[in-house]
This record gives structure tokens, sequence and C-alpha cells, in this order.
């Protein structure tokens, strides 16, 4: 990778880190990623999860969504649908919820919907949702929290 390709890749990482309210844009010290999940549970017929990759004091939620179980032997692929999503991210206590929401393709295969990344305070709990609707399923939004150690 040639210099002027490191400087962008740094420029896009830096700008996504300082989207949102909740969380202070600074970059990351270098520090091993551990990855955490919340339950899962059943929306728009598919299974879903809300995770978090922290590393240090840096958070990014992601939701999942994939088949609520194996397909039935001999049983055709399912027809893709259009999944409605929102991922809400917020620092308990501080400052109000951070929202997204992205409309995605569902075909069979597992889908992740990412949200921003930022640097937390030491001590913060971090909570996320993460709802799917699809007509005529409404969002029942599954959570995680974390809290973050220094």
């Amino acid at each position: 990778m040639n210099r002027l390709t490191l400087l962008a890749v740094g420029a896009a990482g830096l700008t996504v880190l300082s989207v949102g309210p909740a969380f202070a844009a600074a970059p990351a010290a270098a520090a091993e990623t551990v990855t955490s999940c919340g339950s899962s549970g059943l929306q728009a017929g598919l299974a879903t999860r809300v995770c978090a990759d922290v590393t240090g004091t840096t958070v990014e939620f992601y939701g999942a969504v994939g088949l609520a179980g194996p397909p039935s032997p001999g049983s055709p692929a399912p027809a893709p649908k259009e999944l409605f999503t929102t991922l809400s991210t917020e620092v308990v206590g501080t400052n109000p919820p951070v929202t997204q929401t992205r409309s995605v393709i569902f075909a069979s295969s597992a889908v992740q919907v990412r949200g921003t990344a930022g640097i937390v305070p030491c001590g913060s709990t971090v909570r996320a949702t993460f709802g799917v609707a699809s007509f005529p399923w409404p969002a029942k939004p599954v959570v995680h929290e974390v809290t973050i150690a220094c």
C-alpha cells in the first residue's frame, strides 16, 4: 500500500470516529479488541443480536441478522426481503442516544449493520439497541450494554 492510500484510510477512520455527540473523537491506542454480544431475539422472523467491539476505550456496536434456524432439507432458499434496521447507541447518563436507520436486503446469509465507533471515558456504561422491522412485523429491539474498564 502506498503512503497516499494509508493517509486516505487514516483520514476516513478519523472521520468515522468523529461522528456522533455521545462519543469524543480521538484515535484509539493499539490494544486487543474484545467482542461481546447481547442475547439474541426474534425479529421479522429472523435471529437478531447486537454486539460490541471494545478496543481500549473505543467502542463500536453492530447489529447482526441471520436465519432463526437451518432451512428444511429440500426447501427453496428464502426470498430476499427488505429489512428496516435501527441501531441506537448512548453513553448511559450523559447524552441522548445516537440513532442510525438503514435499510438492508436479507437473502439467506448473515448481515451485519455497523454503527459508528467512538471513544468513551473510563468507567462509562455504553448501551446499544438494535431493531429490525419488515412488513408486517414491527421491531422488537435487542439490547446490549458494556462497561469500559481501564
